[in-house]
């Protein structure tokens, strides 16, 4: 049993959305295929993976560091102790290696994005969902109904108040009952509009959480927590810059509900200083470590050994990047749920098909790996790539 090739392809997920800080008019995703020598069902294992929107393709990182890292080792050297399968958290090791500390930027994308692909081999390799792979591993029950929300909001040239309510009613009409839209990228009272318009389209039927992507100072951060207690919000997602703890303490006394932040944070270091000096409640507030950006699961799976050093429990984790890894996670580790984009991004979000919400929650389906062969326009994409 060996790796055999590790390949990538970026591709573009391009669109003319913004949020507060940047647009997508150039975005992209990379995709990688780790190629096996196991058979399974007649075709050969092939774990995939992408990163997750708003950081940019990291082909030139992954083809010249980390993809020779896996290939030059002694292959028996990434499997289990049994021999059975690979052993992700030592194909990691090998992937880091010669790595100094520090610098979570985009090297971190790099690796999450072959880890999700590594991840997905592996429970192909073992016949089982990935979601339940990991709940054995730690001797839990997976629970495969994962509480899931629609983001969206985004600006968009000619998008009035009227297209927006339209867009948050959508994902409503299609069984969710948590929706999420962007601020900061317009003056307050403007911002103070759409919210309001968007209260009143899904009064009785959903709630909203606001997003403003980094953008604030501290003064526009209060500001806007100030305008922002007058609703009953699900969340405040990321006022201050991702590194600013003092910006985000200083937002609890001023804000009394939900917060949420930790998407662009990339490492467990990075979430023991924001839970040290964050000013994070955990009987409210909500963190968003994405896999895929931050290293991938066996870094994950770090981050929550920290989080229950500090009292958290993982129901209190929603990650950011709508991808499926991401679900398995939820499904096998107990996170609160998931985040979602039911428009955008395609064909690397969403579910796969058949997938419905229902008040709020979908049903994990019993797909091998992280189950990507389940959505038929993404894994075409995959196949191309390696198949």
């Amino acid at each position: 049993m060996r790796i055999v090739d590790v390949r990538e392809v970026t591709k573009p997920i391009a669109s003319p959305i913004r949020n507060a800080y940047i647009d997508f008019s150039k975005m992209t995703t990379s995709l990688v295929a780790v190629v096996t020598d196991v058979v399974r069902d007649g075709r050969r294992v092939v774990g995939y993976g992408f990163n997750s929107n708003g950081r940019y393709g990291q082909g030139g990182l992954i083809r010249e560091r980390f993809r020779d890292r896996i290939l030059e080792v002694d292959p028996a050297s990434l499997l289990t102790d049994a021999g059975d399968n690979l052993d992700p958290h030592r194909i990691w090791t090998a992937m880091m290696r010669n790595e100094k500390p520090g610098g979570h930027g985009e090297r971190s994308v790099a690796v999450g994005t072959l880890d999700m692909a590594v991840w997905d081999a592996a429970a192909k390799i073992a016949g089982k969902p990935l979601f339940r792979m990991l709940a054995e591993q730690k001797g839990r029950t997976a629970d495969p109904r994962v509480f899931v929300y629609a983001a969206g909001g985004y600006y968009y040239p000619g998008k009035d108040d009227s297209a927006l309510r339209a867009e948050m009613r959508g994902y409503l009409d299609r069984g969710y009952t948590v929706v999420k839209m962007k601020i900061g990228g317009a003056p307050i009272d403007a911002d103070r509009r759409r919210i309001e318009a968007v209260l009143a389209e899904i009064d009785g039927r959903g709630r909203l959480a606001v997003d403003a992507n980094g953008r604030f100072d501290l003064e526009t951060a209060i500001a806007y927590a100030r305008m922002l207690r007058d609703y009953p919000l699900f969340w405040y997602e990321e006022a201050g810059d991702p590194l600013d703890y003092a910006l985000q303490a200083a937002l609890a006394p001023v804000y009394p509900g939900p917060m949420a932040t930790g998407e662009n944070l990339f490492s467990h270091q990075d979430a023991r200083n924001l839970l040290r000096y964050g000013a994070m409640r955990p009987d409210r507030d909500w963190l968003q470590f994405d896999c895929a950006l931050s290293y991938g699961l066996v870094e994950y799976l770090r981050t929550l050994d920290v989080l229950a050093e500090f009292g958290w429990s993982p129901a209190r984790c929603i990650p950011h990047g709508g991808h499926q890894m991401s679900l398995n996670i939820a499904a096998g580790l107990g996170l609160g749920g998931n985040e979602s984009y039911p428009d955008l991004f395609q064909p690397y979000g969403g579910f796969p098909d058949g997938v419905r919400v229902e008040e709020g929650h979908i049903t994990m389906p019993e797909l091998p790996g992280i189950g990507f062969e389940g959505k038929a326009d993404l894994i075409a994409v995959m196949r191309d790539l390696a198949e």
